[in-house]
């Protein structure tokens, strides 16, 4: 161990207690498919078995805004699956099943304990979404950010056979839009929640005013709904033509990415539920439709476009899963872009 780096605020002896730390949860997310051990510089997988032209998917992505309320609230159990969702839902967006994941964990000063818990509830996610924690990397940053600054990214690997990949080229005119619940705020549009939070003086132990009886803290740092083994499932259906992941820029940011020319999609915004947080917030900042909907998610946190043919398959597992799902929309010919009712 070097005293000098130690003096210019790098903990050696630190990350290698954390290192430790989480040697069991993330070796707890491995199966037959991975490749290497834990410690070492990459580690590798296998491309499991039955498929006869797998194509790789990777997605990146990281946590954002949201990491300054868990760390002001010291609730770090749900960031996790706030990372692990935007990866994995992503991938499942086009039709891969999530292998592997790595994420990157930066902050001004190593605490073990904080640092295992972030880890822990990232290998938590991983188990749920079904991915192996294969690696990763701690960075310590001494006077470069805060001692107690956190930011967390990871990059998730998947697969998917080659005719079955997702995407704009099999939609078409008539098809449905179903559309999947998403509970809370998941980690987007928080730059502007913590605003609403600030321009109200709400702190985070205050009651979040919904009637809910929740705090502000636990009300915000929910954690994200991963979608993607419901998602997976509702594929193998055979009639999924295409799946949105709702995330930055909400409905009107995301739905239209999976559209062709010429063709539109018509979405009923009386047809699901808002979960309470989402008209707390619209009402608190006083938000126009356009700004609601080009923000948060609005209580859609996924789309499937399917034939009508399957609606029941679809639905169902997401049901299974415990999601609701539900008929939100149709693409039209002719139309271009989203059209919110």
């Amino acid at each position: 161990m070097s005293d000098a780096y130690k003096a210019a605020g790098v903990d050696v002896a630190a990350a290698d207690e954390l290192v430790g730390r989480i040697a069991g949860p993330v070796t707890d997310t491995w199966g037959p498919d991975v490749v290497g051990g834990f410690g070492g510089f990459a580690a590798g997988m296998r491309i499991p078995a039955g498929y006869r032209n797998p194509v790789l998917m990777l997605s990146t992505d990281g946590v954002g805004t949201k990491l300054d309320l868990a760390r002001r609230s010291g609730r770090w159990d749900g960031v996790g699956h706030d990372l692990v969702a935007m990866c994995v839902d992503d991938l499942a967006a086009v039709g891969a099943a999530p292998v592997g994941f790595v994420d990157y964990l930066a902050v001004g000063a190593l605490d073990p304990s904080r640092d295992e818990a972030i880890v822990r509830s990232v290998a938590a996610a991983c188990a749920e979404a079904g991915c192996a924690l294969v690696g990763g990397e701690t960075a310590e940053h001494p006077g470069v950010v805060d001692p107690d600054h956190v930011d967390l990214a990871g990059t998730a690997l998947g697969v998917v056979e080659e005719s079955d990949v997702l995407g704009p080229d099999r939609v078409s005119d008539g098809d449905l839009i179903i559309g999947v619940e998403s509970p809370n705020l998941r980690s987007n549009g928080f730059s502007l929640v913590r605003k609403i939070l600030a321009d109200h003086g709400l702190g985070l132990d205050d009651e979040f005013p919904d009637g809910s009886g929740r705090s502000v803290a636990e009300t915000v740092t929910e954690p994200s709904v991963i979608y993607s083994p419901a998602a997976i499932d509702a594929a193998a259906s055979g009639g999924v033509k295409a799946f949105c992941h709702v995330t930055g820029g909400g409905l009107p940011g995301n739905l239209p990415r999976i559209l062709p020319d010429g063709i539109g999609a018509e979405v009923d915004t009386g047809s699901w539920e808002r979960p309470s947080v989402f008209r707390t917030m619209v009402e608190l900042a006083g938000l126009t439709d356009a700004d609601a909907y080009g923000t948060f998610n609005m209580g859609l946190g996924f789309l499937a476009v399917i034939d009508s043919s399957v609606e029941g398959e679809v639905a169902a597992a997401f049901a299974e899963a415990g999601h609701r799902a539900t008929v939100v929309g149709t693409t039209r010919s002719g139309l271009e872009g989203l059209s919110l009712l």
